[in-house]
């Protein structure tokens, strides 16, 4: 059985064309719905949860640094500090915590 690749992008094309064009073509209106609205509108911020947190954990040698950090920079943001200080301190604090854990 010998697979076209041509006909896997053709398929992939037309549904990223679909997704971004029938929105546009079938929602002529401002959306009322205040459920939807929210529902719209924090899209983007679960797409990028959702693509970031298993890196963060992934991305150290421990499981356990990768947590302290994420635990860290979610406290330091809460807090209001800026984008430059809460990445600093999550690399600093994965450095001492696999400095001490990981052998």
């Amino acid at each position: 059985m010998k697979h076209n690749v041509y006909i896997y992008i053709l398929i992939m094309a037309l549904v990223t064309f679909a997704i971004r064009v029938l929105p546009l073509t079938l929602i002529r209106k401002k959306i009322q719905n205040r459920f939807l609205r929210s529902l719209l509108y924090y899209i983007p911020y679960v797409t990028l949860a959702v693509m970031t947190f298993p890196a963060i954990m992934d991305a150290t040698r421990s499981p356990v640094a990768g947590a302290a950090a994420l635990l860290l920079g979610v406290v330091l943001a809460w807090l209001g500090a800026g984008l430059f200080k809460v990445s600093a301190a999550c690399c600093i604090l994965v450095l001492i915590v696999e400095f001490f854990l990981v052998k």
